[in-house]
């Protein structure tokens, strides 16, 4: 039997319609398959030295398979949408299920079930020109006041569909812009990051002046002596917490397996403490890779852990649902939730109750006029003064820690014990010292060693700030969204050297 061509009008659900058949027609009904296509589009340009030296853009289709048969599982990935190249990757699935070992925690297929649709998008995003990239750019550059700044602005979008043999079917799109600039000044560095739906909402001017502004406050640091300080945690910071909370807490993997904090039902963090993963709120698609329908979950409900996120598999072995987290990297690394928001749920003391606010409406926390450098403006001695580096939210949160550190960014983190979460790192693009609610001098980076549970456990999150900032994931399609944060502690180690 032939198979049926592929037209050039076929859409992504036609293509993974034909896969399915196909391994119907090939290895018979009793063959389970489910296949995601996905194309996507991004669109990179780079600066460096103030200047663009790189503009590249990508296109490409991908369709995964992965196929159950008699009791065996195997999965794979193609490029080729032609009609010989996708009997040849349903071909060569289909070999090596007959090769691997039996797979008897086997979860079965999605069923069908209604998908919430996609996002409004912006197709002005989605189809970005280098010369919106390249505007946002000069306008960073522009910002930075003389600076030598580097950077990147990526757009993008992605559109999907999922088909298997038990009926369900999906389709989603999503798109997405993002910008992270440097600045630096005699040595020190200071960084600005933005992660939007509309390329419009980006805000080259408010990202360069902010990262220059931190640049020009970080130069000329002091020592510091190691021990526990309170800190304040710029939002940067803040989404290094969630990531690792991410990706070693809240995975369902590691919990069926105990190697996870994470106690539904116990109050293991502080009240003012509210997670949610929700990656339907932006640049998110309505179903995961095993056609789970996503939907917004709270994973930390004032203080409370009440859930975990679960693919297929890992809900199985369980007895529970899937939460509609499988990846790419689920059969590895284990479901993870990567659309994490910290909401501003309360304050301790003067400050009163906090808000959370749309990034897109005010672009990127401090931008605008009132974040031009006078908050935090080395003086005459290079000393840092002033409140936050230039950003207000912040900048109240500093105003009422009596002494203590104010940390722009973490970096180089490295997980030392999985299940109490105690991680290892750097600070990075600043670190200053604050005395009576004024920073007074920039800090040299110091490494740390903390575990991420315990700094925002009950009675450590002294306050939130009222802004939440959206910032990009490493990969494409991901984000972390937190305000600034102020801890009771955090336990400094050492200086960056060791």
């Amino acid at each position: 039997m032939s198979d049926a061509p592929v037209r050039a009008g076929d859409n992504e659900l036609d293509i993974a319609g034909r896969v399915v058949d196909l391994v119907t027609r090939l290895a018979g009904p009793a063959a389970q398959a489910e296949v995601t296509v996905t194309r996507a589009e991004s669109a990179l340009t780079r600066f460096a030295n103030s200047a663009i030296h790189q503009n590249v853009a990508a296109s490409s289709v991908d369709v995964r398979l992965r196929v159950h048969l008699a009791g065996r599982t195997a999965a794979g990935s193609g490029t080729a949408v032609t009609a010989d190249g996708l009997r040849a990757l349903v071909e060569r699935v289909l070999t090596a299920a007959r090769f691997t070992p039996p797979d008897p925690a086997w979860p079965g297929l999605a069923p069908a079930a209604p998908v919430a649709p996609s996002p409004e998008w912006d197709p002005a995003t989605a189809h970005a020109g280098p010369d919106q990239r390249a505007a946002l750019v000069r306008a960073f550059v522009d910002a930075a006041g003389g600076l030598a700044t580097a950077g990147y602005c990526r757009t993008g979008y992605r559109v999907a569909a999922f088909a298997n043999s038990a009926g369900h079917s999906a389709q989603g799109r999503a798109a997405e812009a993002a910008m992270d600039g440097i600045a630096r000044a005699d040595g020190a560095d200071g960084t600005a990051r933005q992660h939007v739906d509309r390329v419009v909402d980006l805000d080259g001017t408010g990202l360069g002046r902010r990262a220059a502004a931190k640049a020009r406050a970080a130069a000329h640091p002091a020592e510091l002596p190691p021990g526990r300080y309170p800190v304040v945690l710029e939002p940067a910071a803040v989404a290094d917490l969630l990531e690792n909370l991410a990706w070693y807490g809240f995975n369902g993997r590691r919990y069926a397996e105990r190697q996870s904090f994470a106690v539904p039902g116990a109050a293991q963090f502080d009240r003012a403490v509210t997670l949610v993963d929700d990656p339907l709120a932006a640049s998110g698609l309505p179903f995961d890779l095993e056609g789970t329908p996503s939907r917004a979950l709270t994973l930390v409900d004032a203080g409370t852990t009440s859930a975990v996120v679960h693919d297929r598999r890992s809900a199985a072995e369980l007895g529970v649902t899937s939460t509609g987290h499988a990846w790419a990297g689920s059969a590895t690394f284990g479901p993870i939730p990567r659309n994490l928001r910290l909401a501003p749920a309360g304050t301790v003391g003067a400050a009163g109750p906090t808000t959370a606010f749309s990034v897109g409406d005010q672009g990127v926390a401090g931008a605008g006029p009132t974040a031009t450098g006078g908050a935090g403006a080395p003086d005459g001695n290079g000393s840092a003064t002033g409140g936050a580096i230039g950003d207000p939210d912040t900048a109240a949160l500093v105003s009422r820690m009596e002494r203590g550190l104010l940390v722009s960014d973490l970096w180089y983190t490295r997980v030392l014990d999985p299940l109490s979460l105690v991680v290892t790192g750097l600070t990075r693009n600043g670190l200053w010292l604050v005395e009576d609610g004024r920073v007074t001098r920039a800090v040299r980076d110091l490494r740390f060693t903390e575990s991420y549970p315990q700094a925002l456990a009950p009675g450590a999150v002294l306050e939130l700030g009222r802004r939440a900032v959206r910032l990009p994931d490493r990969a494409d399609g991901g984000w972390w969204e937190a305000p600034s944060l102020r801890l009771a502690s955090w336990n400094f180690t050492g200086g960056a050297s060791g």
